[in-house]
């Protein structure tokens, strides 16, 4: 019984000491690699498409495939991944990057991507439409100062 208590009061400070050494050094080296690692996770193109998809919801049901397949043929991906992969780099450590691609790689944050389509498609014009109601009264109040 008295190791167990020395165990279960050892094992937090012992914990707290190594957890410090497994971080990633916060280099540009690394932080690219995670983000490189992220993008392997969460595919640039499989997003552009989606967002098409939503897009093209806008336009007549007839045309909506030829929408989407114009659309995609027309995106630059390799401009929207370099430019993922830099402000990805610049805003986040790389301890953050590698927790959002082990996220995302796992199956309960593959779910979760699969879902995120729907729920901006549901939750952004919503939420444009309060941020314009802001702005508008924002606006005002500015010019009455």
């Amino acid at each position: 019984m008295k190791l167990i208590a020395k165990l279960l009061t050892v094992a937090p400070i012992v914990f707290l000491a190594v957890t410090p050494a497994l971080a990633l050094d916060d280099t540009p080296a690394n932080r690219g690699e995670q983000a490189d690692n992220y993008l392997r996770a969460v595919p640039p193109q499989s997003l552009m498409k989606e967002m098409a998809v939503k897009v093209a919801a806008t336009v007549p049901e007839s045309q909506r495939s030829a929408f989407v397949a114009v659309m995609t043929q027309n995106l630059d991906l390799k401009a929207v991944e370099d430019l993922m992969r830099g402000s990805m780099i610049k805003n986040f450590t790389a301890d953050e990057l590698k927790a959002l691609a082990d996220f995302y790689a796992s199956p309960i944050g593959k779910s979760a991507m699969a879902k995120m389509g729907n729920y901006l498609a549901d939750a952004m014009p919503k939420m444009m439409v309060e941020l314009q109601k802001a702005l508008a009264l924002t606006q005002q109040q500015m010019k009455a100062q």
